[in-house]
Parts: structure tokens; sequence; C-alpha cells
């Protein structure tokens, strides 16, 4: 396959990436020439604040990570410790600030997503979900809609996953007017002899990817977490991914029962970087390399989008899946001309819940008022 050649990548293609110039002259000095577009996309992704954590990684190489007990400390996709009677406990926390201050619900929501996947991929089965959550004065209008979208896409994901939200924190501070915090926690419980690791070792093996249909949201998920947040941010919606946590209960379901099988050789969550990330990490541990030719894949997107995927799944798809029924019945009423406090009293729920539910749909169908949102659903033809 063949890319395009940069002769010398402008500020715009590095924007693009969230690569800074020096950033860019040592890649340049690494590869021995200029990179291609296909290159520098994967690259953007994999040296993204996200993936590398080039900016808190020397805070947190000063935290503990071995003893008696550490089963699986850092470079695998969650710890693990022993906590007796042959069992271990699985556990990794990650923030996902920045697609929340731009989509709170699915920014939030997808941060429990991806938590999830990689708590199961060790093999361990998920019991209980943790956050810990940063806004600004909450008197603010502004924060109050972060607030009530994050809130709500951790525990409604969590519900549809049937994995409970059962502690957290919750500070509010000037200090986060601009950059709120959304770090999300998973725990689960494994026997220690099916805990799985993600080192693919051995030539001639055969990779498969395992999820839903790719789609395009979610597009340089994993570099925009290296970008700074302004009054322009909001034009990078895209690049945050739309949930689908009831098909993500079926790939749990199917890794837990691979999980010990001496045929699967590794297990690797395919995360904000998408393939290249994934594959990467997979092949990197196993001390191998790995042969991925994506001109064999759906070409309706170009081999950079697809290396750099976040999600695998039709956009349009998982808006309609990730809707709940109580969601559903809220957008009936209003397609009926109720007020919201008319389809609380209706639904026998708070005014507070259905407004609420309003912004959960306003965030899943990309729209800012309820008769967006009444339009876009006949669109979808989600009204008769």
């Amino acid at each position: 396959m063949t890319s395009v050649q940069l002769a010398g990548a402008s500020d715009a293609d590095l924007a693009e990436v969230a690569l800074t110039r020096a950033e860019y002259v040592h890649l340049v000095e690494s590869l021995g020439r200029e990179p291609n577009r296909l290159e520098l996309g994967i690259v953007g992704a994999l040296w993204s604040e996200h993936c590398s954590y080039k900016t808190s990684k020397p805070l947190l190489g000063t935290l503990p990570t071995k003893g008696p007990r550490v089963l699986q400390g850092p470079g695998e996709n969650a710890g693990a410790v022993d906590i007796g009677n042959g069992l271990a406990c699985v556990f990794k926390i990650e923030s996902h600030n920045h697609p929340s201050a731009i989509e709170p619900y699915q920014g939030a929501a997808t941060g429990v997503g991806g938590i999830l996947r990689d708590i199961f991929t060790m093999g361990a089965r998920p019991v209980a979900l943790l956050d810990s959550l940063r806004f600004g004065p909450l008197e603010e209008p502004h924060q109050r809609h972060l607030f009530d979208g994050v809130v709500a896409g951790i525990g409604g994901y969590g519900n549809c996953i049937g994995v409970p939200t059962v502690g957290g924190e919750l500070y509010f501070d000037e200090s986060y007017r601009t950059n709120c915090l959304v770090n999300a926690m998973c725990v689960g419980v494994v026997e220690q002899g099916r805990l799985t690791r993600a080192t693919a070792s051995g030539p001639g093996n055969l990779v498969l990817l395992v999820g839903a249909d790719t789609g395009r949201d979610g597009i340089h998920g994993a570099s925009f977490a290296s970008v700074v947040l302004d009054a322009d941010s909001a034009a990078r919606r895209p690049a945050v991914q739309v949930g689908n946590p009831f098909l993500e209960k079926c790939l749990m379901e199917a890794c837990l029962e691979l999980a010990g099988d001496a045929r699967v050789i590794a297990m690797q969550d395919l995360g904000a970087a998408g393939l290249c990330g994934s594959t990467a990490e997979l092949a990197h541990r196993g001390g191998c390399g790995i042969e991925v030719d994506v001109a064999r894949g759906r070409m309706l997107i170009t081999p950079r989008t697809i290396a750099t995927l976040l999600s695998k799944r039709r956009a349009i798809d998982a808006q309609l899946d990730s809707l709940t029924v109580r969601e559903k019945e809220v957008l009936r009423l209003m397609a009926e001309g109720l007020s919201s406090r008319s389809v609380a009293a209706r639904l026998g729920i708070s005014y507070t819940t259905v407004r609420t539910h309003i912004r959960s749909l306003g965030s899943k169908l990309g729209v800012h008022s309820k008769l967006e949102a009444i339009v876009k659903a006949r669109e979808l033809g989600l009204l008769s």
C-alpha cells in the first residue's frame, strides 16, 4: 500500500494530529526521512497524551508498582493483585477529560466502556465502577450541563452493561472551569489461572479484530487528548466515540468465555489509538512484528482513518441502539407536543429526570434543542 509523502509537514498537518514541531523533527530524525500521511496519523495517536502519558508519566513513575501480592504491574491492559483463595483483583483508572468537555454524556459513557474493556480483556469479570470528577462552580449553567451529562453517561452505560457504579468523589472549583476532569475506574475479579495478558508472541499467529462495525465517530480520538481546549474545541465533536453498551455486553461475555483457553494467546483492548495502538502493543510485548493490510478492508474510509479509528461501529446504528426505553418514551411524548413538566407527570418521574433524558438525547442525536431532537428522530425513523 502506498501513501502520500509529506514534503515537510505544515502547521495545519501537525495541528490535525496534535504533534508539536519539536516532536515532528524528532520523528523525522528517527525515521531518517519525512513520514507519509498514514505514518504521521499513527504517530500522532501513539504519542498523544491519552496513549503515551508524556506529561504525567514522570509523576506516575513515582508511585509504587511492585509488591508480594502484585501479579501484574504497569504495561498491560490493567493491573492485578492477589486477594487470596486463588483469586485476583484486576483494576484500572483512566481519564476521559477532553471528550467529556465537549460531549459530556458520550464522553463519559465511552470512558466507562473503555475501562470495562481493559478489565475483561484481562479475563476478569467487572464487578464495580467508580469515578473521580472535577468541575467548575456548579451554579454556572455550562458546568451544570457538564455535570449532569457526565453523571448520566457514567451511570447509564454501567447500568446498560450490568456493572454498578458503587462510589466516587466529586469536587467543584474555579480551577476546573475550562478543563473538567473525568476519571473512571473499574474493578474486576478473576481466578488467577484465567488471568489473560496481551503478549502476542509467535510468528504466523492470526490476529482477530472482534467488535462492532467500523464508523466515522472517534476519528483522532487519541490525539484530541493532546489539544488545549478553547472556543473552537466543539468542532472536534466527531472525535468523541458513540457508545453502544449493549453490544459491549456481548463482547464482554465472549471475551470472558475465551479467557483461560489455551488457544487464545493474548487479548488486547482496542482503544483510542485504534488498530495502530492495539496491534503495536500486542506485537511489541511479544517481541515480534505484525502485518496489517488495511487496503483489504472496507475502503469507504481511508487507510489512515482505518488505522486511527477509535471505534468500530456505524454511528447511526449506535445512536439508535444507545437510546434507552425511557429516552424513547420522552422523545415520543415531546413529539406529541407535551412540555417537559407534562412529560414528567405522564411518566411519573421528576422534572429533573426528564431534563436529564433530554440532554442525553441531545448528545446521542447530535442536536442542541428539543425541536432538533424531534426532527432528527423522525429522519432516523424513530417516530412514526
